[in-house]
């Protein structure tokens, strides 16, 4: 890891200690917010704040978690996994996440298995540059 996103981690990783009331050990980059942390999605709120805050960056809705957006329309949604247009949108709203694995089984329920700190590290890092 480079020196800057080794940075970006650390701070990454003090707004979820604080977030989410979490020990600094737990949280790895390979974590996931919801499954590892305990994250719920009124959280998403408050680490979008303490993010912005930390790295004096704006971060629009919508942009870092997108979920919600995707859920909630049809097009994008079928029998509980996003279509061939969901994941097209979900690569666009999401390219500081490695998508590989999901890609395969597109899962709604398993969504939130993207929010991983190493995700965030990623945007945040692609936001500061």
């Amino acid at each position: 890891m480079a020196a800057d996103k080794e940075r970006v981690f650390e701070q990454v990783r003090e707004v979820l200690v604080d977030a989410l009331g979490v020990d600094e050990e737990e949280v790895a980059g390979v974590s996931t917010l919801m499954g590892d942390l305990g994250a719920e999605s009124i959280d998403f709120l408050d680490i979008v704040f303490r993010l912005e805050k930390q790295f004096g960056i704006k971060i629009p809705r919508d942009e870092l978690f997108p979920a919600e957006t995707l859920m909630n329309n049809p097009e994008y949604v079928s029998n509980g996994k996003l279509t061939a247009k969901g994941l097209a949108e979900l690569k666009q709203k999401m390219p500081h996440t490695d998508l590989a694995g999901f890609e395969n089984n597109p899962d709604i329920n398993k969504l939130g298995d993207l929010f991983t700190v190493d995700s965030i590290v990623n945007y945040v890092s692609g936001k500061l540059k």
